[in-house]
């Protein structure tokens, strides 16, 4: 079954909520409408508390990138490509994607999100080149 998130956080339920539907969301304030990444219930621009999430097209671009070929898990097999990926809509935003292997992959390079089901736990984005 391997390691899994918490989908049940206060902060970050609304992610993995629509993942489960196959949408990617992003954090925002529901006073002053501030992202809000990492997710908190907090914002540090008005100071409020609630957060509302909003959807985002499901494409960014790699900002940087990390092959690790040293296993420390055995559900993650290396070699595999760690990638931080900057999203088109909303670049203040990176997510942590990987890709298995040592696909061909720079800086600035597109990638898209999918949403497939998940055998052994919740629905989450996983990322492929474009």
């Amino acid at each position: 079954m391997g390691p899994q998130p918490v989908v049940d956080d206060p902060d970050t339920a609304g992610f993995f909520a629509a993942a489960a539907e196959g949408r990617l969301a992003v954090c925002h304030c529901a006073s002053c409408d501030a992202v809000l990444h990492p997710p908190v219930g907090y914002c540090r621009t008005c100071g409020g508390f609630g957060q509302r999430w909003q959807d985002v097209a499901p494409r960014g671009r790699i900002y940087s990138y990390s092959v690790v070929t040293h296993q420390v898990h055995p559900d993650f097999p290396t070699p595999y490509t760690l990638l931080l990926i900057e999203l088109d809509e909303r670049p203040e935003v990176r997510l942590v994607g990987r890709l298995d292997g040592r696909p061909e992959v720079h800086v600035g390079r597109p990638v898209v999100a999918d949403f497939p089901p998940a055998a052994d736990g919740p629905r989450r984005p996983t990322w492929r080149l474009a």
